[in-house]
């Protein structure tokens, strides 16, 4: 079991709620969103589960230059904003320009920082600055144990709150690998740890202009981080996955998310003996 750490308002880790971060990929309605975040709050507190919502204002590393990347900054956060007063749950979003963090923190409850940014010294540090916690995603290319310079970065501005996502590492063509000695090793650096399931599912690239990926390997890479030890989950979800406009190979369907973690919260139990 990890340490116990107190995240903002949040407990993770330790003996505290598995905390899921979950909701679509990113923002295509403000209406979706509401109604995502509103069915994600019944099913996490039935499940007695640490719930934040999660969805990206811009996506900005899609793989065609004319796929959807959302409303923007502005128009996302207010969207939100609208989330978190409507249905009452923490939100957060991932920042990509050192310049965007300031206006973040002030809507969000935490801040993410994508994979192929973990090591944007100025993000990282901006990130920090705003006080709200943090939570990195650990690179494709990186080492668990290389993630010790990104926590050292964010914590460099006196912020403490800082978690750890791990997502897979890249392997040969279109393949992302789960080596789930990451979840202990990136603990060990003083972090809780969180698994990404459905990113970790990605082929990047596999479907030409859009990225591929296997839905049903999600809830697998799930049930195996709750054995590992993972102190939260992470998931993107969709009342319509198919018709998803960024990752709809890998989003869950938002109906399945209650049974999935009626199940990992069974494996994490037992984990735990």
């Amino acid at each position: 079991m990890s340490q116990r750490y107190t995240i903002g308002p949040f407990a993770v880790g330790g003996d505290a709620p598995l905390l899921l971060i979950a909701g679509p990929c990113v923002i295509e309605s403000a209406q979706m969103c509401i109604d995502a975040a509103g069915r994600l709050k019944e099913v996490a507190a039935a499940a007695g589960v640490t719930f934040i919502f999660k969805a990206s204002y811009d996506k900005a590393n899609r793989t065609s230059v004319t796929s959807f990347r959302g409303p923007g900054l502005e128009a996302g956060l207010a969207t939100l904003a609208a989330v978190r007063e409507q249905v009452g749950v923490p939100v957060t979003s991932d920042i990509h320009e050192p310049a965007q963090a300031a206006a973040a923190g002030e809507v969000l409850d935490m801040l993410q920082v994508p994979a192929f940014l973990c090591r944007q010294t100025d993000l990282l540090v901006a990130a920090g600055q705003t006080g709200k916690p943090v939570n990195v995603k650990k690179g494709q290319f990186v080492a668990p144990w290389d993630m010790k310079p990104a926590v050292e970065k964010v914590r460099s501005t006196g912020n403490s709150a800082v978690l750890l996502t791990d997502r897979g590492v890249c392997f040969g063509y279109n393949r992302l690998v789960t080596d789930f000695r990451a979840i202990p090793q990136m603990q060990s650096l003083g972090c809780p740890v969180i698994f990404d399931a459905t990113h970790s599912a990605q082929e990047p690239g596999a479907g030409g202009t859009v990225t591929g990926g296997d839905r049903s390997a999600g809830p697998l890479l799930a049930k195996c981080a709750m054995a590992a030890g993972a102190d939260g989950l992470f998931i993107e979800t969709h009342p319509d996955p198919e018709r998803a406009k960024s990752d709809a190979a890998v989003q869950l369907p938002l109906d399945q998310i209650a049974a999935l973690l009626d199940t990992c919260l069974a494996i994490r139990a037992a984990a735990r003996g």
